[in-house]
């Protein structure tokens, strides 16, 4: 642990944007606390927190790790292997770094990081965006000093002494209000109902097969304005659907950048129920139409979608029926005026814009109590 004024934090996150974007945030929070922060990510080279750090402004370590695949195949021959280099890289980097904390915010690289952490003194700090955490923060749990929590229900899962419940961090950017911007960037009418389409960082086939599936009715019959982001695995398997260059209200991404001014321009969002994403809508008021992954370990993409729904911000549909009600559901929520605007004032009342703010100030004060302890 550092001795003078400087606080060294190591983050863990990997994986897809639902673990790596909550660290981004509260590495922002830390950053902007005008404290003498020293911060640096621990990634995998071949995930989207490869490019995703360094072009948030932060440096990244890398561990050579996966997940351990439960069905029988070849892939889990080496994880052993994976799992032994990736805690001896752990060690390297913590006796380097000499970090005063780790919060760790899921993914599988947080496992190997995050159990040397413990082994090695440092205080470790879990972030979990779920109602039914993931299984890297519940073996590390019982090592944690801090574990934050967005779901009230995933407090079931930790030891309780140790679980504050704040919400989940959002980008400091989504904050913006673009105006106009937001449909100049797109080349959209202000006037025309606009819809943006989120699978998550990685895309979702469900949701790709309903917009593809039903373009026509959804852009000539609806004439609705579509931002979609279809992932970097489905583009072609899309492109060589419709043709997008025949739709001219039509906007196809395989990744989005500019989360602000898509977020901005949208009237509804239709997406997947990953706690990130449902933390982003509330925090920009976005009436949404949730269908939750039935792909994901304790449903929790469904608990996710059932907190939206029971605060007034959205509408769920089951993943079997999104491709023959999408738009029935959307016709229905966009001549309804009255009904968008109360669901936008209750996802702004569901929404926990200070999380990233509150745990900055919360390591740093660990850190402080145990620099104090240590004399």
């Amino acid at each position: 642990m550092s001795k003078d004024n400087t606080y060294r934090i190591l983050l863990a996150a990997g994986g897809t944007g639902g673990h790596v974007y909550p660290a981004i945030a509260i590495a922002d929070a830390l950053r902007d606390t005008g404290r003498n922060v020293e911060l640096c990510f621990v990634g995998t080279r071949n995930r989207m927190e490869w490019i995703a750090v360094p072009k948030a402004g932060y440096n990244i370590e890398d561990v050579w790790i996966s997940g351990f695949h439960r069905r029988l195949t070849l892939k889990n021959l080496a994880f052993p292997l994976k799992l032994g280099t990736s805690i001896a890289q752990s060690y390297k980097i913590i006796r380097k770094f000499k970090p005063d904390a780790v919060v760790c915010c899921g993914g599988y690289v947080a496992g190997p990081i995050g159990w040397v952490a413990a082994k090695a003194g440092v205080p470790l700090v879990l972030q979990e965006q779920n109602s039914y955490p993931g299984v890297t923060n519940r073996l590390l749990a019982k090592h944690a000093t801090l574990i934050f929590t967005a779901f009230d229900a995933a407090k079931d899962h930790f030891p309780e002494e140790k679980v504050v419940l704040c919400g989940n961090p959002t980008r400091k950017t989504l904050m913006a209000k673009p105006g106009k911007q937001a449909y100049e960037f797109f080349g959209f009418r202000e006037d025309l109902p606009t819809v943006l389409i989120l699978g998550g960082s990685g895309g979702a086939q469900t949701l790709n097969m309903a917009v593809a599936e039903n373009i026509d009715t959804l852009h000539n019959e609806m004439g609705l304005q579509i931002i979609w982001q279809c992932g970097p695995k489905y583009l072609t398997d899309v492109q060589e659907i419709i043709n997008p260059e025949s739709y001219e209200r039509l906007r196809l991404y395989h990744f989005i950048d500019a989360m602000p001014y898509a977020y901005g321009s949208a009237d509804v969002v239709v997406t997947r129920a990953g706690a990130s994403i449902c933390a982003e809508l509330l925090i920009t008021g976005k009436p949404s139409v949730l269908v939750p992954s039935p792909n994901v370990a304790g449903d929790h993409q469904t608990k996710n979608a059932k907190a939206m729904v029971e605060g007034g911000a959205a509408v769920m549909l089951r993943d079997k029926h999104a491709r023959s009600t999408l738009p029935v559901q959307l016709k229905e929520l966009l001549a309804d005026p009255k009904k968008l605007e109360t669901m936008r004032e209750a996802a702004l009342n569901m929404a926990r814009p200070d999380a990233a703010n509150t745990i900055a100030r919360q390591v740093l004060g660990m850190i402080d109590e145990k620099k104090q302890e240590n004399g």
